[in-house]
């Protein structure tokens, strides 16, 4: 099967986070979608002129999440502000996350806006979360895809932040599993949680294990770690909070933060 990269010719592309508000639906909605929409342009703006190589649209304010599938609403919102994204960007890639774990409605979204590539916690094996137990649908989610005749790359977390594997399952086993067996594009590793910085040795595991996939890391890259973590083996960065307002999620984008993060990426990349 091959390989999609929505980043070919990039060497460590930068991927900014959109967080979103509360859709409706969700316990917290009180801004109505127009204001919503304004908020995905600003944000795509800021990181796109800061020099960011692309976006992902996340329904980061819909606690608590539903573990698998979300409610038409949700699908709809979202592909409203993933089109906004996707408008807004020009010729930058585009990604969707659906939390929890919607799989099927990001890869269904991306398919009818033309967003690249999907974000996807659990796509095989399972872990423990603050949901319950969510197995990944890797099976369902490639036949979806090949359904649709999107091509659209499938970036998978090993070991995902907020939440624990199987006792028993190493971190090397399940990135050979996700790049050998469950199709994955590329993978992303994280922190323990939103913001918490992503330990170098888990990313050398995971590189030692799969040496030749891209290697996103998905949570707390700031500046100051991008040495350790490129020496690791990183290949990529999916970056919110530490851009965000005073480093807090969910903030909205900050320009200086922004263009801070990609001068020193760029630094790297020789």
């Amino acid at each position: 099967m091959p390989r999609l990269e929505p980043f070919p010719t990039r060497r460590l592309p930068v991927v900014g986070m959109v967080h979103l508000p509360p859709l409706p639906g969700a316990p917290d909605y009180d801004e109505d979608m127009r204001a919503i929409l304004s908020r995905v342009t600003d944000d795509v703006e800021v990181l796109c002129t800061a020099g960011f190589d692309g976006v992902i649209v996340e329904n980061y304010g819909d606690t608590p999440f539903h573990p698998e599938a979300v409610p038409p609403e949700t699908i709809a919102a979202m592909t409203l502000c993933v089109d906004a994204a996707v408008r807004t960007a020009g010729e930058r890639a585009v990604g969707v996350n659906v939390l929890r774990n919607d799989a099927g409605a990001a890869l269904g979204i991306a398919a009818v806006t033309g967003a690249a590539f999907i974000r996807v916690n659990v796509h095989a094996g399972t872990m423990w979360t603050d949901q319950g137990a969510i197995t990944g649908q890797a099976h369902r989610t490639l036949r979806e895809r090949r359904a649709l005749g999107a091509d659209v790359a499938l970036l998978t977390d090993v070991h995902v932040k907020h939440a624990v594997p199987t006792p028993g399952l190493e971190i090397e086993d399940a990135a050979r599993d996700l790049w050998e067996r469950a199709g994955s594009d590329g993978l992303i590793v994280s922190g323990s949680g939103t913001g918490q910085p992503t330990d170098p040795d888990r990313v050398a595991r995971i590189r030692s294990a799969v040496p030749s996939a891209p290697l996103w890391i998905g949570s707390g890259t700031s500046p100051e770690s991008l040495d350790d973590l490129v020496r690791a083996g990183a290949t990529g960065f999916i970056v919110g909070s530490w851009v965000q307002h005073h480093g807090t999620a969910g903030t909205g984008v900050d320009p200086d933060r922004a263009r801070a993060f990609v001068g020193a990426v760029q630094a790297r990349r020789g």
